[in-house]
């Protein structure tokens, strides 16, 4: 099969996931221009820029902490703590501070969605593949799973597998995978905002392959009070990736999660990479996309791919009964259903 000839920042559908409309023209006092770096981890563009304390030596470090960071969660690499997790046969294997850390979170929205997000998602991830078929240009049926692999993947899923005692983590059935793409970018944004804020910065923004957390208040514009950040979301399948709406936040995380990110069409049928963990089949619920706002990247990483597997009423629910967290969700017929915060507390334009 071809790929599809793109350049290759089109490649790469998460970092569409939200069209960030930044700006730092102008300021409350004096000061050097902003700095920026861009970079390749997770499998995905990624972005930082800092408008005070300006030194670029600082997004470096951040870069560093990005590299560090897939290398201990990332599945595909082979010494990281998840890979010898994975490849552990059952046993329990120490692995660091952070990646307890990041497992237990993963455990916690585990059940809080009943199981429909579930970070031992491995091996049905692998089976599909989405992301690769995703840049293809020719696909087929051939490359729907059978039901039969789908059932066997679907037996290896069950978080309560996952034993931690203290720094030792054991994966119960041998045959498992965890697979924290559902989770980790989010994790890791709020790392680095620590890291900023430690070092003075406290104005900037980040993005982790849409995963967008800004640093706020952003420096005031000339002739406004506007310290807010406008952050667009996606139109899904929008071919030029403009925006449905958007929002204005300050200090604050965007995540979102769509049908539109990673897909690929097979007789007739679109097929995407959020995974039904009762079916093993992608979701097919009448959403096309669902993004968070709230505090941390981490949560709005769990919340957006959560809400969407539990659909709009179940998900708008979890919403309202979550301390600030709000939501936008996209159904297929294009209508915005938002929940009580969006507009109230958090400025909110329909594009």
């Amino acid at each position: 099969m071809k790929k599809r000839p793109v350049p290759i920042q089109l490649t790469f559908y998460a970092v569409f996931a939200l069209t960030a409309i930044l700006s730092a023209a102008g300021c409350r006092q004096p000061q050097a221009e902003p700095v920026s770096k861009s970079g390749f981890y997770f499998n995905t563009v990624i972005q930082v820029t800092i408008y005070e304390n300006v030194d670029e030596r600082l997004l470096d470090d951040c870069f560093s902490l990005a590299k560090d960071y897939e290398a201990l969660f990332s599945n595909t690499i082979e010494d990281s703590d998840i890979s010898k997790i994975n490849a552990a046969g059952g046993r329990p294997v120490t692995v660091r501070d952070e990646t307890v850390d990041l497992i237990t979170k993963g455990i916690y929205y585990g059940d809080i969605s009943g199981g429909k997000f579930d970070i031992t998602i491995g091996v049905l991830s692998d089976l599909w593949d989405i992301s690769t078929k995703a840049l293809l240009e020719d696909t087929d049926a051939s490359m729907i799973p059978s039901q039969e692999d789908i059932a066997a993947a679907l037996s290896t899923l069950d978080y309560h597998n996952i034993r931690i005692d203290g720094n030792e983590v054991t994966l119960s059935d041998p045959d498992a995978r965890i697979d924290l793409g559902g989770i980790a970018k989010g994790y890791i944004a709020d790392k680095m905002k620590d890291f900023l804020n430690e070092n003075g910065v406290t104005s900037g923004f980040i993005n982790l392959g849409g995963n967008v957390l800004v640093l706020g208040p952003k420096t005031q514009r000339k002739g406004t009070s506007d310290e807010s950040y406008t952050i667009g979301i996606q139109r899904p399948f929008a071919p030029d990736h403009a925006s449905i709406a958007s929002v204005k936040v300050t200090d604050e995380t965007v995540v979102s999660s769509g049908v539109y990110e990673r897909c690929f069409e097979a007789g007739g049928k679109r097929y995407h990479h959020i995974l039904d963990t009762a079916t093993g089949y992608p979701y097919d619920n009448g959403l096309l996309g669902v993004t968070i706002v709230t505090k941390k990247s981490v949560d709005g990483d769990a919340l957006s791919t959560t809400c969407f597997a539990l659909g709009l009423e179940e998900g708008m629910a979890l919403i309202e009964d979550t301390e600030d967290a709000e939501a936008i969700f996209i159904t297929d017929d294009y209508k915005l259903h938002t929940s009580s915060g969006i507009g109230t507390k958090i400025p909110f334009t329909v594009l």
